[in-house]
């Protein structure tokens, strides 16, 4: 049984955390969050999608009841078919975060794994995702490769 699942509408207060974790990872101080209320109910309601073109991935914390250990997120986007993507579905990674007390556990890659295999359900042609340098090892040992720019891509 995996520890992964997909996040629900009850999850989006975590999520949010989790997000931001990952933006202050990005920084030298701490970012501000004053957006989160106003960003709950849109995340509230595309979490609650379970057919929607968004969906996160996550790990419960083992020593934290009700906190999540781990997120990934990511989004389908329509572009018009061509070679290679006859359906001109691209997936977007974002928001891959782990709580700095549940870091390397493989709670990130399993959520990938997962996100990825959603990807494939829906027949992305490929999957891209911007990283860090800290976490392009990880996505290359999943098969991810550098782009001209930061982004990286996974062909399906």
């Amino acid at each position: 049984m995996s520890l992964v699942r997909r996040a629900g509408a009850e999850d989006v207060a975590e999520v949010l955390r989790l997000r931001q974790v990952m933006i202050d990872s990005l920084g030298r101080a701490p970012a501000p969050t004053d957006w989160h209320a106003e960003s709950l109910p849109t995340l509230r309601a595309r979490l609650a999608d379970p057919d929607g073109e968004f969906a996160a991935f996550v790990v419960e914390h083992p020593e934290r009841p009700g906190a999540l250990a781990a997120l990934v997120a990511g989004t389908l986007e329509y572009r018009i078919g061509r070679s290679g993507n006859p359906h001109g579905l691209i997936g977007y990674v974002f928001s891959v975060a782990t709580d700095p007390s549940a870091r390397r556990r493989g709670y990130a890659r399993a959520c990938m794994e997962e996100l990825l295999e959603w990807f494939r359900e829906r027949d992305a042609g490929y999957v891209m995702l911007t990283a860090s340098a800290d976490a392009e090892p990880l996505y290359a040992s999943m098969g991810f490769t550098r782009d001209s720019d930061p982004s990286m891509r996974l062909h399906l």
